[in-house]
């Protein structure tokens, strides 16, 4: 049995039926790390010694005829932004170099209850900010499908770490694609839940109402069973939503999927999207027709704004967020004469470039002249984005559209271009200024070819019809 091939649900099946143990599982995952991350990349921190010694303790329970959950003894890769109590936390910044973590975020707290294992954190673009994770401080991660293209960002880390069999599952962030496009770009599965059901205490912060944790899995059986793992209400985040219900996970109602309506927005396939991407995604929709499913064309109008307006909103949420990197709580303490020379000099050595752009757009968005031009203009296009959603979902249930314009483009090729790296996230940022459910899925039959991803986008708390829609996509 090759136990690294395994899903989540397979390696859970075989845990209780003592196929094998804990410790084998962990040190097989710790094996492939060793044989394969030098060459891609994906993690910053393995926690070897802490990995084994769960796996022990997992062992202990079943051999003691303990009741295990989904997630006992599963080997999971953490992005290295979700804090987990005594263990570094980079974000992948050098202001963060010497950061340990106080406390556990509360998805990592919820995966403890459940004795899942830790191997390590992953590498990402610093602070989230990138769409190709060749934006962290300490190295470049590479796809595993052609190591001279990038995995995607800025969840590359946890996407290649799933992709390449070094974790049965990861944890990821989504500002605005960085799950899904990383998912898209690496094969995998990539859920951004919807705003509020995934707590986000914990989550070092770029936007804050625009991240939200979610997974990286193989299959979308997986996501159900890691989703499931995380959410919940948290009274420590004030955006998260109390009273979800998300049992209706756990029973797969073919009948009532196979009922529900998909919809093609028109905005989405248009000049820019690659010939290649967008046959996929055709290839896609006919498979999801041949098992059954009713497609409606509609409209999403102000689609072509949500790039701009994602670019005024997210850097003046992160320039707020980031100025408590002042060289005095976190840093890297500078050799200095005075406290001006200690936040010009940390904040100049500490953060990278593309942080420091953001920034610097982010300030000058929220200064005084501008507020109003470019601010408060931004977050009332953003409402007409998540109104054009509204109106879209009165007809159908859920939408399907591309992750990416392109496949995976190589290392280097958008480094001297930010707004060419920004146009990477033209499909997914929508979905995240209107706080909605969306899943990345691979399409099937590609063999040896790169990637590529196509995403469900559902109503708000409604989980269940992407992962639904995704299980029949993939058994058809």
């Amino acid at each position: 049995m090759d136990l690294e091939k395994l899903t989540i649900q397979e390696a859970n099946k075989g845990l209780r039926e003592k196929k094998f143990s804990a410790q084998e599982l962990t040190s097989l995952f710790l094996s492939q790390i060793d044989d394969k991350d030098k060459g891609l990349g994906a993690y910053l921190e393995v926690a070897r010694e802490e990995a084994l010694v769960q796996a022990a303790r997992v062992d202990a329970l079943i051999a003691e005829g303990k009741p295990i959950h989904y997630l006992t003894g599963v080997p999971l890769a953490i992005k290295d932004n979700i804090l987990i109590r005594s263990r570094q936390a980079t974000a992948g910044s050098k202001i963060l170099e010497n950061y340990t973590a106080a406390y556990d975020a509360t998805v990592i707290k919820n995966l403890k209850k459940e004795e899942a294992i830790f191997l390590g954190k992953t590498n990402l673009d610093e602070f989230a900010m990138g769409s190709s994770t060749e934006n962290s401080a300490y190295q470049v991660t590479k796809n595993p499908h052609d190591k001279e293209r990038v995995p995607g960002g800025s969840s590359g880390g946890s996407a290649v770490a799933v992709a390449a069999n070094m974790a049965l599952g990861a944890l990821g962030s989504d500002t605005g694609g960085s799950i899904r496009q990383p998912a898209a770009f690496c094969g995998v599965v990539g859920l951004k839940p919807t705003y509020g059901a995934v707590s986000r205490y914990g989550l070092i912060a770029l936007a804050s109402s625009l991240d939200q944790i979610g997974t990286l899995t193989k299959t979308v059986g997986d996501a159900v069973i890691l989703f499931r793992g995380i959410t919940g209400y948290d009274e420590l985040d004030s955006t998260s939503v109390p009273n979800l219900n998300y049992d209706e996970l756990l029973v797969f109602d073919e009948e009532r999927i196979k009922n529900l309506t998909i919809g093609i927005p028109k905005e989405y396939f248009v000049e820019g999207l690659s010939g290649e991407v967008a046959r996929g995604v055709e290839e896609a929709i006919e498979t999801l027709k041949k098992a059954g499913f009713k497609f409606k064309e509609i409209s999403l109008p102000h689609t072509k704004y949500a790039l701009s307006v994602y670019y005024i909103i997210m850097p003046a949420e992160a320039s707020s967020n980031l100025s408590r990197y002042d060289g005095i709580r976190y840093g890297t303490r500078s050799e200095i004469q005075n406290l001006l020379e200690l936040y010009l000099k940390d904040r100049a050595q500490g953060f990278g470039p593309e942080t420091k752009r953001r920034i610097i757009l982010g300030t000058f968005v929220l200064s005084a002249g501008y507020y109003d031009a470019y601010y408060i203009k931004a977050q009332k296009v953003r409402a007409l984005v998540k109104q054009d959603f509204e109106r879209a979902f009165e007809e159908i249930d859920v939408i399907l559209a591309p992750v990416t314009p392109t496949l995976p483009f190589k290392m280097g090729e958008k480094t001297e271009d930010p707004l060419e790296m920004y146009l990477s996230d033209i499909f997914t940022i929508p979905v995240n200024l209107a706080g909605l459910p969306a899943l990345s899925l691979p399409v099937k039959g590609r063999g040896d070819e790169l990637p590529i991803g196509f995403q469900l986008i559902g109503k708000p708390f409604r989980e269940a019809d992407i992962l639904g829609v995704g299980q029949i996509y993939e058994s058809s």
